[in-house]
């Protein structure tokens, strides 16, 4: 059944603005997924922050040239599954990677990070990174290290500075008594 121009131009509005505010696309190839696997994989995704969502490759290709983005033409093609990370990306294509496995049917074509096309194992790297709060922390510790590395290191010139003039202050009272 063919769509209208102004419904076409509706979904291609709507497919502009989730690119715009998600920070990454996965395109999934969903041949044989029942509609009770589909609702399953919009469940999981849905608390974090993530949409699954099946068009047109032709309004998503039009999508991306109106928004000067790299246009996949070799991931859009069949049946494609778009999922948008509006959060951190890293929970939701864990998510989709273990449902691809656990179904062996869903199978990652790959993404855009950003302006970056990404393959599959670009995408299955999404997948090994720490969250993002773990990152905070581990660029915050790396630096925290050296300043107290140096916090340290003027303690211990004062500490023997603070010892070489107590020595010298009892052996001047040991001199005069």
């Amino acid at each position: 059944m063919a769509i209208s121009k102004e419904k076409k131009q509706q979904r291609v509005a709507e497919l502009k603005e989730m690119l715009t505010q998600s920070k990454a696309v996965i395109f999934s190839d969903y041949r044989g997924l029942t509609a009770t696997q589909m609702a399953e994989l919009r469940n999981k995704l849905r608390p974090l922050n993530s949409k699954l969502l099946v068009a047109k490759n032709t309004l998503v290709l039009r999508s991306l040239e109106e928004l000067g983005l790299p246009q996949p033409v070799e991931l859009l093609q069949g049946p494609t599954a778009l999922s948008f990370c509006f959060g951190d990306f890293g929970p939701p294509v864990r998510t989709l990677m273990e449902f691809a496995r656990g179904t062996e049917i869903l199978s990652v074509k790959g993404g855009l990070l950003g302006t970056r096309v990404m393959d599959v194992r670009d995408v299955q790297v999404l997948t090994e990174l720490p969250a993002l709060e773990v990152l905070r922390a581990q660029a915050l510790g790396s630096l925290q290290s050296p300043i107290g590395g140096f916090v340290s290191l003027l303690d211990s010139a004062l500490r023997g500075l603070l010892c070489a003039l107590t020595a010298r202050a009892e052996q001047l009272g040991q001199a005069m008594a």
